[in-house]
């Protein structure tokens, strides 16, 4: 798929590269870009109108301490938030104004689905885009509309796919192009060199969060990841680049 195309391991940068910027914002995706980042993985959330919002919680609390849901206020109202020198921005224009970055989108929102699809069919981008969620019933929903995009497995899905992989049984993959993944989940390891073959063998890319220790990162590669989610994406370029 075109999502997936050029060179691995892919570094995502986690909501952009935060370090100078608050968290899903322009200058932190503008920052990412600059320093090098093909791939930005980022949240969407709806407002009080029903436009996917780029944002990672439902809430207003830890980024803007605000006592108020997302969804309490409208897109144009968030866009005048302040969270810390910049304010909201809109799944469509972040789509538009990075026209050559590749977004993994992670629905947090059952609201945010209608305008998700809307604002990657109008900047078309069908092509740079994967869309996923932790919820199956969302992630089904969000690419109903969407055929030919990219998506990864919701937790639920992974845990299936998980065990059937160390049964070394097949298991099904509607719609799963990846699995993006902790390297463990309660002390046990999902990222071995050998699960790594059996994941590979079913077609599917495997990208690990959210790693930003340097050590950890080379680890990850010299293991044969597909991609490595992080808050410093330029750690991540370093280190694969070394």
């Amino acid at each position: 798929m075109a999502f997936f195309g050029g060179p691995r391991p892919r570094v995502f940068a986690h909501r952009g590269l935060h370090t100078n910027y608050p968290e899903n914002s322009r200058g932190a995706f503008r920052a990412a870009v600059d320093a090098g980042v093909t791939y930005i993985e980022t949240d969407v959330v709806a407002s009080r109108d029903g436009i996917a919002m780029i944002c990672h919680d439902l809430d207003l609390d830890r980024v803007a301490g605000i006592r108020a849901a997302v969804g309490d206020l409208s897109a144009a109202e968030l866009a005048k938030v302040d969270l810390g020198g910049e304010g909201f921005i809109t799944l469509r224009q972040a789509l538009v104004e990075f026209p050559t970055t590749r977004f993994n989108i992670d629905v947090k929102d059952p609201r945010a689905i209608a305008d998700v699809t809307a604002s990657i069919r109008d900047a078309s981008a069908p092509d740079r885009v994967l869309v996923s969620s932790f919820s199956a019933a969302r992630r089904r929903a969000a690419l109903a509309d969407l055929p030919g995009v990219a998506s990864s497995a919701s937790s639920t899905e992974f845990v299936r796919i998980f065990a059937a992989v160390r049964l070394g049984l097949t298991p099904p993959l509607p719609r799963i192009q990846a699995l993006q993944i902790p390297s463990s989940v309660n002390g046990i390891p999902t990222v071995t060199r050998a699960l790594l073959e059996r994941y590979h063998r079913l077609g599917l890319e495997v990208h690990v969060w959210t790693i930003n220790d340097e050590s950890e990162i080379r680890r990850l590669v010299e293991l044969g990841v597909d991609g490595i989610v992080s808050d410093r994406a330029d750690i991540a370029l370093r280190a694969i680049a070394s």
